[in-house]
């Protein structure tokens, strides 16, 4: 029970030296990509860098104390930042004191949902959301993120939140384009795109280990940011139109709740919604890939708890809204991190970081930061996605298109809800109109199938039909229209059977509806019969008056109905069977 609430237990009892050592390495290497990170997304959700580093503190002990993942590595994310800034921008000007409590109050907001979610067990309405739409979503989010940097790559005063402002922006903005801010965001997106794979292997071509490589490797951020802050600096870039950091306020930060403005909850309650939905989806799914790798589980409902925490800290500790990013998580786990210590320990050296180096980041170039953050979303980018699903589902992929056009045209939230609300439709939709089948007898063996798609042998006094789906209001209507029909269509019909091979679920509208059918084929002087009903269902039934007046029986298999209402049918198939195994030997 302990370990339920206070997940860290299950390892803490058995640190030892050599988790400490995996997870110090760990610690430092990803310490090594948040600082630039940090910042680089903080500047994307219009917030001072330090909003950014403050969020790898706080968060990450919070997250270690109570998360269920040993690899995930928590933090600002360029989406979430994204979100944040379209959700904030939406109720203040950017820079201003409104716009940084917006900011909190995000983070607290979805925070304090995330951790209800995880405490009443209801990670499932981020179901709602499906991987079609997500796919999309990110995809267009990644797009407007880089189309975001455009003013700090080009230097020049370009602005907008959808690509029909950012794009008209960059060519009435045309003259002010800076070119040794293009040439120096070239030189840097450049080696940055380069180093992803081609620093490693450098590395050992000059005979430096294969392990150590790779984790060198993933030095790239610090090397951009080191040497382009010192070319800044000897160069005196800052005054020829390379535009700097600036001053980064030294120490931890203050800790406290925001001022309270219920005007502003109630404007930001439905972003912070969709900031702890998105934020969730993207960290399950990457705990739960990098936990299969070590044959590890997550708990879905104790991340929501430890995620709700995490942004809870973030709110009272001037942050940003936080959740597990991918890159970091994966070179936390590449790196041996053995326990969620190495985010704590992570969060240690942030700190000492933000005691002692922020006066060294003066001159920190913030198309640098810019770079970062492009290079950062070209791994979200998955153009081939949508032709893929398109292929295989024309709903989902209508779907997914529709969160990308909305997303890209529209807005961040818009995007989002459309796909999902499209997605909703369309699952409606599609179980308003189950598939059925009216099934017949395979010869010579006691199965029965679709008689569009086989070769099968029916009786014309008994109408079997199958319904591929639970029965609830959108299709119950769908099934007493083709029972209906089946009535008309057959005059020596005598008996009805409803296999329910894949009816998991009947709810109180459907029952209404069996009802309906029951009642409609009895004045008809036609039974109505189940089979092959399953064990909850059958629960279910028991509860009401259905089985009492139903007209007919209820059969555990369809072969069963089927002796029972047309015998010579089925025998004729046992003998056809016989004389096949006869014939054959």
């Amino acid at each position: 029970m302990q370990t339920r609430f206070l997940p860290f237990l299950t390892w803490a009892r058995q640190y030892s030296r050599a988790d400490l050592s995996n997870d110090l390495i760990a610690a430092s290497v990803v310490t090594i990509m948040l600082i630039p990170q940090g910042m680089a997304y903080a500047m994307l959700a219009g917030l001072p860098p330090q909003a950014g580093l403050y969020g790898a503190m706080l968060p990450l002990v919070l997250y270690a104390a109570f998360g269920t993942s040993r690899a995930l590595a928590v933090g600002p994310v360029a989406v979430v930042a994204l979100m944040t800034a379209a959700a904030a921008g939406a109720v203040a000007q950017s820079g201003t004191e409104h716009y940084h409590l917006a900011a909190l109050w995000l983070a607290l907001l979805s925070g304090g949902m995330m951790l209800v979610l995880g405490l009443f067990r209801l990670g499932f309405i981020a179901s709602f959301l499906s991987h079609p739409v997500i796919s999309g979503f990110i995809t267009a989010a990644g797009i407007l993120i880089a189309a975001s940097q455009l003013r700090h790559l080009l230097g020049a005063d370009i602005s907008g939140k959808t690509l029909p402002q950012v794009v008209p922006s960059v060519f009435a903005n045309s003259a002010d384009i800076s070119v040794l801010t293009v040439v120096f965001a070239a030189v840097i997106l450049a080696f940055l795109i380069w180093s992803r794979a081609g620093l490693a292997r450098l590395l050992q071509r000059i005979g430096i280990a294969p392990p150590l490589a790779k984790l060198l490797g993933k030095t790239a951020l610090l090397i951009a940011v080191v040497t382009s802050t010192l070319l800044v600096w000897a160069l005196g870039l800052d005054e020829r139109g390379i535009a700097i950091l600036g001053d980064v306020p030294r120490g931890l930060p203050e800790f406290g709740l925001p001022a309270f403005d219920f005007g502003l909850l109630q404007l930001l309650i439905a972003p912070a919604a969709m900031i702890a939905i998105v934020g969730y989806v993207e960290s399950i799914s990457i705990a739960q890939t990098l936990a299969a790798k070590k044959r590890q589980s997550v708990d879905p409902d104790r991340e929501l708890v430890a995620l709700g925490l995490a942004n809870l800290g973030a709110g009272v500790s001037n942050a940003m809204p936080v959740t597990g990013g991918l890159s970091r998580s994966i070179v936390n786990y590449d790196a041996g991190a053995a326990t969620p210590a190495a985010g704590a320990i992570t969060a240690v050296l942030i700190a000492m970081a933000l005691m002692v180096l922020t006066p060294l980041m003066y001159f920190l170039p913030r198309v640098t930061l810019a770079a970062i953050i492009v290079v950062a979303v070209l791994s979200l980018l998955d153009f081939r996605a949508l032709p893929r699903t398109w292929a295989y589902s024309r709903a989902d992929g209508a779907a997914m298109a529709a969160t990308m056009v909305f997303t890209l045209f529209v807005g961040v939230e818009q995007g989002l809800m459309a796909g999902v609300g499209l997605s909703l439709v369309l699952f409606l939709y599609r179980t308003s109109r189950p598939h059925m089948a009216v099934v017949g007898q395979v010869p010579g063996t006691e199965h029965f199938r679709n008689i569009e798609r086989h070769n099968v042998v029916t009786d014309d006094q008994v109408f079997s039909i199958r319904v591929d789906e639970s029965l609830y209001f959108p299709n119950a209507r769908a099934l007493e229209d083709r029972v209906t029909q089946a009535l008309s269509d057959r005059p020596a019909l005598r008996h009805v059977v409803l296999q329910c091979t894949a009816v998991n679920y009947i709810d109180a509208s459907a029952l209404e509806s069996l009802e309906a059918i029951n009642e409609r084929l009895q004045t008809a002087d036609v039974k109505f019969h189940l089979s092959e009903v399953k064990g909850p269902v059958m629960d279910q039934l028991t509860r009401s008056h259905f089985l009492d007046a139903l007209t007919g029986q209820v059969f555990l298999t369809q072969f069963d109905a089927m002796v029972a209402l047309s015998p010579d049918l089925t025998r004729a198939c046992q003998l056809q069977d016989r004389c096949e195994t006869l014939r054959n030997h």
